[in-house]
């Protein structure tokens, strides 16, 4: 992806080298979702967004805490109960030469998702709200919670805020030999699709069908939004192959790879030796891979409803 020598977003917070930060909090794993597709059904908003708006997610969550029920069940899809617990960041350490140009590939690439996100809500006469992306190393405060690194990226609906720590690329090219720039890419731009799933009020439905859902029948539901973000990523791909024309050859297929290595069937395989189908959260890895090329391809964006298919 040639990046060197273009805009960069300024709606970059690092926190890299910032002191040790103390504070309780449960870890939510990054904003995933999905639609099962079995007696529910979520439409996908077409021109204003719907749902119950930012402030009926924060009362979701604060009664789901009042009932004992993990907001990470609707949020991520993880853990049985809250989990609280004292951490510390690292102390101050200084940001190296190398770190610095991974922040700044960051920030051209965000710059690049708000270039395409504004054209696209201007175009059904609405603003786009850009989201801050948040540089941290270890773990950080956000607005759903304590996020570490080993949750990978994540992006916290409550304060539209993407939080990475750049640690996670090297698990990507070595745990899940997915390497390469645009690999990246794919990642920041999967969370920015989480970002206007609830800006157009679809994170919010999506929490209220799982909270009605079963087990099963929520894993499913947070599979479909999951897919959806990856097929948002695609419509983000094609845009920054047709009109910015910054892709290289093989940039696809990096993105292709790293939306397979963490489909949910091989991560089960590697970890577990098998396979459960009905405890999936993110999509097998031919769906993801499927979902995204869906959005590259077509770089028409009616054809991510992943919730009607």
């Amino acid at each position: 992806m040639r990046w060197r020598g273009r805009k960069k977003s300024e709606n970059v917070e690092d926190r890299r080298g910032q002191s040790g930060r103390r504070g309780f909090g449960f870890p939510f794993p990054r904003g995933r979702g999905g639609m099962s597709g079995r007696g529910v059904r979520i439409p996908m908003p077409k021109g204003r967004g719907g749902g119950i708006g930012i402030v009926g997610l924060i009362v979701v969550v604060v009664i789901m805490l009042m009932l004992g029920v993990d907001p990470r069940v609707l949020l991520g899809g993880g853990g049985s109960s809250p989990s609280f617990s004292e951490r510390t960041t690292s102390q101050p350490t200084e940001i190296s030469a190398e770190d610095r140009e991974k922040g700044d590939f960051v920030a051209v690439v965000l710059k690049d998702t708000e270039d395409y996100w504004t054209r696209k809500f201007a175009e059904s006469g609405q603003a786009y709200q850009k989201p801050t992306l948040v540089l941290f190393r270890d773990s950080t405060r956000s607005g759903c919670g304590t996020g570490e690194a080993a949750m990978g990226p994540f992006y916290c609906p409550l304060d539209n805020k993407v939080y990475i720590d750049l640690s996670f690329y090297d698990d990507l090219k070595s745990r899940f030999r997915a390497p390469g720039d645009f690999a990246q890419a794919y990642v920041i731009a999967h969370e920015i699709g989480h970002h206007v799933q609830t800006l157009l009020g679809i994170t919010q439905q999506v929490m209220q069908a799982k909270a009605r859902a079963s087990k099963r029948e929520a894993n499913a539901i947070q599979v479909r939004m999951e897919l959806q973000a990856d097929c948002y990523a695609g419509l983000w791909a094609h845009f920054a192959q047709r009109d910015l024309r910054v892709l290289d050859a093989g940039d696809i297929d990096e993105a292709l790879t790293a939306a397979a290595a963490i489909g949910d069937d091989r991560i089960q395989k590697r970890t577990t030796g098998y396979i459960v189908p009905d405890a999936f959260t993110h999509g097998s890895s031919e769906q993801r891979v499927r979902w995204f090329r869906r959005g590259f391809e077509s770089g028409n964006f009616d054809s991510c409803d992943t919730f009607s298919r």
